[in-house]
């Protein structure tokens, strides 16, 4: 380990060391007492490469952070953590951005916005940008311009024999198709990412309530009509319970149109709200920092899945009954539009052809997750979120990679064969 600390010019930190609690803790508090045997934090490409031929030379189990927000766990080990967040720096040259695998989404938006540029990317502003993009990246551009790893047009990656490449369409193409949303951790430890950037739009804020009442027939109205919204409308819907208040369903998203014509669009949506705030002319970064993201922070767990079709009225009904207990959240999340029009194979990420995403996020000991995700599989399409592991799943495969699967063995068996980066949901 003195050899290790000599090698790098960031920082090696093991139990009972000054800083160590402080560095292992990731964001989602369901993992927090998982104990690393040693964290590496990265300052460099060639701190990155000493802790991978470290690690190979140990044996010991792995784990890469970005952000630290995997509800599965899978950014916390007790053996050793490669913590990226010193490789945060970002750099833009006319509308390439260049970001390290450290950054979080605050930085970006706020880095990206002093050249008017941005990127289809998620709300949460300590989400990591590298976790996100590799395994796709929902947002509230995505209906426009599609998910994140759409718009990443190269990547550094160190490989599991310590080898540094640079992969984009026209080099290493197989294992570029591969981290365009196969999930993070995979084939490498990536440090670099490079965006083609889209111009930084104004935009209206959305956000309409109903507390009570009918209930089901905003989420049937929701489902119909919210994936087939023009593509500059997204707008996404959670029904949630707490302790002594009646369950409440939230409006939220935005538009990329002004106030007077996204009322118009929304209005077969919201006639029946009991309120809905609409503001306008913000710009996009300041809009992203006004959603708050509850999630990660707690001792939450959450399972996903995607859905093909609209879920039957009876499967509306029974999921709502089964939110009567406090602390309970159903949440959708508008997919269609600019997702929708790429190949399932044209990159790792397969579900090109979903109209929404469903998650159950409760208290980490709740038996309702997976009696919530239950009652709507009975509806769904089998599809999960590379983002969102679960541990739950059976036929993983099939689940996070459909008919890429067999692709992606192939370059997992080129670029990792002896499976130094392998996580239970992974390319195995």
């Amino acid at each position: 380990m003195t050899d290790l600390a000599a090698d790098l010019d960031g920082e090696v930190f093991w139990p009972r060391s000054p800083g160590y609690d402080d560095v292992r803790r990731p964001v989602n508090g369901a993992y927090r007492d998982v104990r690393p045997r040693l964290v590496i934090r990265c300052r460099s490409v060639s701190d990155v490469v000493s802790a991978v031929r470290y690690v190979r030379r140990t044996g010991d189990r792995l784990a890469l952070r970005g952000g630290g927000h995997c509800f599965a766990g899978r950014s916390s080990t007790d053996g050793v953590l490669i913590d990226l967040s010193g490789l945060g720096g970002i750099s833009v040259v006319g509308e390439v951005a260049t970001i390290g695998a450290g950054a979080r989404l605050a930085e970006v938006y706020s880095t990206l916005h002093s050249y008017g540029r941005t990127l289809p990317a998620g709300c949460g502003p300590t989400v990591g940008i590298a976790g996100l993009t590799l395994g796709g990246g929902i947002g509230l551009l995505g209906r426009r311009y599609g998910l994140t790893c759409d718009r990443l047009i190269g990547v550094q990656v160190v490989l599991a024999d310590g080898s540094v490449v640079d992969c984009a369409e026209d080099r290493e193409p197989e294992l570029f198709w591969a981290l365009r949303g196969a999930g993070g951790g995979q084939f490498g430890v990536v440090t670099v990412l490079r965006f083609a950037t889209v111009p930084e739009p104004l935009a209206t804020r959305v956000e309409a309530r109903w507390s009570g009442g009918a209930l089901e027939d905003v989420v049937s109205a929701w489902q119909a009509w919210a994936p087939d919204a023009p593509d500059e409308l997204t707008v996404n819907l959670c029904v949630a319970s707490e302790p002594g208040v009646p369950t409440e369903a939230t409006l939220f998203g935005a538009s990329l149109l002004g106030e007077g014509p996204t009322r118009e669009l929304l209005q077969p949506l919201v006639s029946s709200a009991d309120s809905i705030e609409l503001r306008a002319g913000l710009p996009f970064h300041r809009l992203k920092s006004t959603f708050a993201d509850p999630r990660g922070v707690p001792a939450v767990r959450m399972r996903s899945e995607f859905f093909s079709h609209s879920m039957s009225a009876g499967t509306v009904s029974s999921l709502l009954a089964q939110l009567a207990k406090g602390g309970r959240e159903i949440a959708f999340t508008a997919m269609g539009g600019a997702y929708n029009r790429v190949a399932e194979d044209a990159t790792a990420f397969a579900h090109r052809g979903e109209r929404f995403l469903l998650e159950h996020i409760g208290a980490a000991d709740d038996p309702w997750v997976d009696e919530s995700w239950a009652t709507a599989h009975v509806d769904g399409s089998g599809r999960v979120y590379p983002n969102f592991p679960d541990p739950a799943l059976g036929d993983w495969a099939s689940a996070y990679h459909a008919g890429n699967c067999s692709r992606l063995v192939a370059v997992k068996d080129a670029y990792d064969p002896d499976r130094l980066f392998t996580f239970f949901q992974g390319v195995s």
